[in-house]
């Protein structure tokens, strides 16, 4: 895997990703990327809509349900 290089986008920071990168992620320039972080790294990952909206619906659930779901965990 390549050794990436940030660099100044705007007033942002940025990093270009090698085609290369891009191929094995199955997206293209203009695509979204969802960025989480794993035991093991940053992980980035193609942005589904599908897979959003089902990420915002959990969301909502464990909010609702905050109490019990921190009962459950114990």
């Amino acid at each position: 895997m390549p050794v990436l290089r940030i660099t100044t986008v705007g007033n942002s920071a940025g990093v270009v990703l090698p085609r290369e990168l891009l191929v094995r992620l199955r997206v293209e320039k203009g695509d979204r990327l969802y960025v989480s972080e794993s035991p093991d790294g940053i992980l980035l990952t193609p942005y589904d809509p599908e897979v959003a909206a089902q990420l915002d619906r959990a969301d909502v659930i464990m909010k609702e349900h905050k109490e019990v779901l921190r009962r459950l965990a114990t």
